[in-house]
């Protein structure tokens, strides 16, 4: 294992950026379903990367009056990240769209900043954490303003990854209305470009008062893993594990590092 480098910017950054987060508090709709491992573009570097799920099969009533409902629907996003050190990644969603029979719009916008510990990919244990700050269409979210605190722990254990992002959805009620909906991954690398997974997606509720446990949402992916140079795809498939979650879901992500400006060399 490479020695740690010392990273005092790094963890002031997230310190702060954290603390001012913490005290300010919703549930949105689902844009990217993805587990973070802390791996960051390269420092210089461009990347685009294409989210987008489908629900086969789920809630025909939206959460919330004049939402959208989940049955049948495509949401989807264009992620634009470029690598400001080796610490520091930062990230703009736009758009971020959603597709159903009969109608199709533009949801919103995101603006994130990922911080993590430097060469993630080389360490047996990593860890960051990942700020978005939304925008949010009037059909999208009850909000139009909200915000995601997403720390990031991992593992390479070897053939083996675990990756837990214990993520509080912020719509800025108060430290009690975060809502815990965290997300899991447990990896096996088949070879350098191939891993498959098993990702778990959680809604518990808000902090000061979780939800029954018939009443939390709770979906187990599927998922497999392909990288190669700059492109990487990742899919996946999605069963609900209540009745509050949907049914079945699928995903598909790819990603595309991009040669622009003074990232050409």
């Amino acid at each position: 294992m490479k020695a740690r480098p010392t990273c005092p910017a790094f963890l002031s950054a997230l310190a702060a950026e954290a603390l001012l987060l913490w005290c300010s508090a919703a549930a949105a709709q689902t844009d990217e379903i993805q587990v973070y491992d802390a791996s960051i573009v390269a420092k210089r570097m461009f990347n685009l990367t294409l989210h987008n799920n489908y629900t086969v099969h789920g809630s025909t009533d939206p959460s919330f009056p004049g939402g959208l409902a989940p049955d049948h629907r495509l949401n989807g996003v264009a992620e634009w990240a470029y690598g400001v050190t080796d610490w520091f990644e930062a990230g703009l969603y736009l758009p971020i769209y959603s597709a159903a029979s009969g109608d199709a719009g533009f949801q919103g916008a995101k603006i994130r900043t990922l911080f993590v510990v430097p060469h993630a990919d080389d360490r047996h244990f990593f860890y960051g954490v990942n700020l978005e700050f939304s925008y949010n269409g009037e059909h999208w979210d009850e909000q139009r303003s909200t915000s995601e605190i997403r720390p990031i722990f991992g593992w390479h254990l070897g053939a083996f990854d675990i990756v837990f992002n214990p993520i509080l959805d912020n719509s800025y009620k108060g430290a009690g209305k975060l809502e815990f909906v965290p997300a899991t991954r447990f990896a096996y690398n088949i070879s350098s470009k191939w891993a498959v997974a098993v990702e778990e997606y959680a809604d518990f509720g808000p902090l000061e008062d979780f939800y029954p446990p018939d009443e939390q949402s709770h979906q187990l992916f599927a998922v497999f893993d392909y990288s190669s140079g700059e492109i990487s795809l990742e899919g996946g498939i999605g069963f609900g594990l209540t009745s509050v979650t949907d049914d079945l879901a699928v995903k598909l992500i790819f990603s595309k590092g991009l040669h622009l400006g003074r990232g050409r060399h």
